[in-house]
């Protein structure tokens, strides 16, 4: 086999993505890529993203594809991934992350604070939706799905009429990889709109084997091309924010936010888990191993109210500053992949003690 075929999804996004990927393991491998395209369970149904069945209904029919050998390589987008291991699967390279960032896609121009009373705001994510609404309980949010196009078009509106939403929020990495950042009205600031845990970052996956003791030439290549691809402050701060996830035994639709930094030695890691009609946000960050509540939090570590804990000011909204200046970090070393998730564990046992449960279904099931 002289070809490395490289499994995604079939929509426009997902195809952006691994043609990137795709290039960079070209540029970097000296070898020829073949693009299989895979449809998913998350692909099929048309329901909204919180009722689809659990977690991994856009990466199984992947996964499958990649164990029965019709693709050598998956991409996905990580936020999507299970936080499970898959057997028989590696991670092999988590690429540098796109900004992190939820954005807001507005009629007129218009910024979160400036929204009307009552304005119409889609998001098919229950994390979103809470946020906004901690932020700004006036308005409505309308759960919806469909591709980046069409949920802009229920914005923008058409020949036939104008659209039937006020606002959109989406995330910033797709619409960059898309090539349409010039429907961004506003970069929603993480102090407002803690984005899902990895997102903005993408997951290369391929077999274990091939990855131990590749059995051709090429699959060495990849392996090497793969290594190159890794950038280790992605892949750290990817697994703070993940292992959180996993130690809260929540889904990728759940409630729940998270944004890790990574410079050097220091890790800091925020999170909030919410209560999906946003009247109550429970949120807190960890440096290293020290604990830290955020500015403004009350003393007494309950969860709070949630205009009281999201600001609705807009004084956040359109800068780029805090952890989200470099994607995953500035630099390496001092941290490895375990102590990352340590990390991100740790937070999520003190979100636990502080009521996490209480508001969202996250924790041990009894």
């Amino acid at each position: 086999m002289s070809v490395v075929r490289i499994g995604t999804r079939a929509s426009t996004l997902a195809r952006t993505q691994t043609g990137h990927v795709a290039d960079a393991l070209t540029r970097l491998g000296g070898f020829e890529v073949e693009t299989v395209h895979v449809r998913t369970e998350g692909d099929r149904l048309t329901g909204s993203l919180a009722t689809l069945g659990g977690t991994g209904v856009f990466v199984t029919a992947l996964r499958d594809a990649l164990l029965d050998g019709r693709c050598d390589v998956a991409v996905h987008s990580l936020k999507d991934l299970p936080t499970a291991p898959a057997p028989g699967l590696t991670i092999a390279a988590v690429p540098l992350r796109e900004d992190p960032r939820d954005v807001l896609c507005a009629r007129d121009g218009l910024r979160l604070h400036e929204l009307p009373a009552g304005a119409r705001v889609g998001t098919g994510s229950p994390r979103r939706a809470a946020q906004l609404l901690a932020a700004r309980p006036d308005l409505e949010v309308v759960d919806i799905r469909g591709n980046v196009d069409t949920r802009l078009g229920r914005v923008a509106g058409s020949s036939s009429g104008p659209g039937d939403l006020d606002a959109v929020v989406l995330a910033r990495a797709g619409l960059a990889r898309l090539g349409r950042l010039e429907a961004v009205t506003e970069a929603l600031d993480p102090h407002v709109m803690l984005p899902a845990p990895g997102q903005g970052a993408l997951a290369v996956e391929v077999r274990s084997a091939d990855l131990d003791d590749p059995p051709t030439p090429v699959l060495a290549a990849l392996a090497t091309a793969l290594a190159a691809l890794d950038h280790r402050p992605t892949r750290l701060a990817v697994a703070a924010e993940r292992a959180l996830l996993a130690r809260l035994e929540a889904g990728c639709a759940a409630p729940v936010g998270a944004l890790a930094l990574v410079d050097g030695p220091r890790l800091e890691l925020e999170a909030v888990v919410a209560r999906t009609d946003g009247t109550r946000l429970l949120r807190h960050g960890l440096t290293s191993t020290a604990v830290v509540v955020r500015e403004g939090a009350e003393p007494d570590d309950e969860p709070h109210e949630g205009p009281q804990d999201a600001p609705n000011d807009g004084a956040h909204g359109g800068t780029h500053s805090g952890p989200h200046d470099e994607p995953a970090g500035a630099a390496e070393g001092g941290h490895r992949e375990q102590d990352a998730a340590a990390a991100g564990a740790e937070l999520a046992d003190l979100l636990l003690e502080r009521g996490a449960a209480d508001l969202a279904p996250v924790g041990p099931r009894s």
